[in-house]
C-alpha cells in the first residue's frame, strides 16, 4: 500500500493523489507496481529490500552521488498477545531526498498511525529532517508505552503466579521476556545510528532540530533504562517463581499423602478385625460393629490433628 501525504497550511497532513515536492510517501508490504513507481521515483531497489528485511539493524548511509539518505530504524510492533513474542520489533526504511521523505516497512503500525492523525503540530512533510526526528520521537514514545503494557501483565501474571502449580504462566514470563530482548536490541542499535547522526551534524541547521534530536536521545536512553529493569527484575521473577510452584506442588503432594493415610486407617483397622483367626472380645456384641467405627473414627481424628500440626493441611 503507497499512500503520499503532505502539510498544508490550515489543512494540517492532508492525504494527496498524487506525488508533489515536499510530500511524505509512506508504503506499507509494497506490491510489484509499487516498487516500480518507487524506483521511478528516484528509491533505489537495494534501499527497498533493506527496508523489507526483517533482520535488518538501525543504520545510516549517505550517498551524495545519488542524492539521498538513508536511515532504517527498529520500531516496536505488537503482534498479540496468543503470539509466541507478543511485542517485537520490525525494521523501517527511511530515504531523505531533496523533494521528498519516504518511508517503507513490512506492517503497517501505530507509530504512523499516530502521525497522520495530527499528534504532533509541528510537523511538516516540507521540513524532511525534523519529520524524520518526529519518527525517532514518536518510536521511543510507543517503545516507553509498550514497555509500561508489558510490565503491568507481568504483575497480573505475578498474582496468578503465586497460587499456580502449572507452568502455564512462567511459559507467558518466557514470552515477555523475549520482547524485552528484541525491545533491549534495537534500542541499543538506534541509539548507536542517532549518535552517528548527530556526530554528521545533518540536524544542525536549525536550532529546534538540535534541540529535537537531544530530546529523541533522551527519550531513546530512557527507553532502554527500562527496558534493562525490567528484564533483571523479570528474569529474577521467572527463577524465583520455579521455586514458587515447585514448592506449591509439595504442598499439594503432602496434602494428598495426608488425606490418603487419614482414609486409609479405618481400612486398616477393618482389615485387622475382618482377619479369619480369633480376636479378643465377644463377636456376638450387639455394639460390636459401632465399637469398630468409632476406633476407626477416633484414629482417623488422631491422625488429623498430627497432620494438621504438622501443617500438611
Amino acid at each position: 500500500m503507497l499512500s503520499i501525504y503532505k502539510t498544508i497550511a490550515e489543512e494540517g497532513l492532508v492525504k494527496q493523489d498524487k506525488f508533489v515536492n515536499g510530500s511524505w510517501i509512506h508504503v506499507v508490504d509494497p506490491a510489484p507496481d509499487e516498487i516500480a513507481q518507487l524506483v521511478e521515483w528516484g528509491i533505489l531497489p537495494d534501499l527497498i529490500n533493506y527496508s523489507l528485511d526483517l533482520d535488518e539493524m538501525a543504520r545510516m548511509e549517505r550517498d551524495e552521488d545519488e542524492d539521498y539518505i538513508f536511515i532504517l530504524l527498529r520500531i516496536p510492533y505488537y503482534q498479540g498477545k496468543i503470539s509466541d513474542v507478543p511485542y517485537t520489533t520490525i525494521p523501517v526504511g527511511i530515504v531523505i531526498k531533496s523533494n521528498m521523505v519516504v518511508t517503507i516497512t513490512k506492517f503497517e503500525s501505530d507509530i504512523f498511525r499516530t502521525l497522520c492523525n495530527g499528534k504532533y503540530r509541528l510537523m511538516r512533510t516540507a521540513k524532511r529532517y525534523r519529520f524524520v526526528l518526529y519518527i525517532f520521537l514518536e518510536t521511543a514514545v510507543r517503545y516507553l508505552a509498550y514497555l509500561r503494557e508489558i510490565n503491568k501483565t507481568v504483575d497480573l501474571l505475578e498474582d496468578q503466579l503465586q497460587k499456580s502449580t502449572r507452568n502455564h504462566e512462567v511459559l507467558e514470563l518466557l514470552k515477555y521476556q523475549k520482547s524485552l530482548t528484541y525491545f533491549a536490541t534495537a534500542l541499543r542499535s538506534n541509539e548507536v545510528m542517532m549518535e552517528r547522526l548527530q556526530k554528521t551534524r545533518m540536524f544542525n541547521q536549525y536550532e529546534e532540530d538540535q534541540d529535537l534530536l537531544e530530546d529523541v536521545i533522551t527519550e531513546n536512553q530512557q527507553a532502554i533504562q527500562m527496558v534493562n529493569t525490567s528484564a533483571e527484575i523479570l528474569s529474577s521473577m521467572m527463577d524465583a517463581f520455579a521455586s514458587i510452584i515447585s514448592n506449591n506442588l509439595n504442598v499439594v503432594m503432602k496434602a494428598l499423602a495426608a488425606l490418603t493415610i487419614i482414609i486409609n486407617i479405618p481400612t486398616i483397622v477393618a482389615s485387622f478385625i475382618g482377619m479369619n483367626v480369633e480376636i479378643p472380645g465377644n463377636e456376638a456384641h450387639p455394639m460390636a460393629f459401632f465399637i469398630i467405627l468409632g476406633i476407626s473414627i477416633l484414629l482417623s481424628i488422631v491422625a488429623t490433628v498430627i497432620f494438621v500440626k504438622r501443617d500438611w493441611f
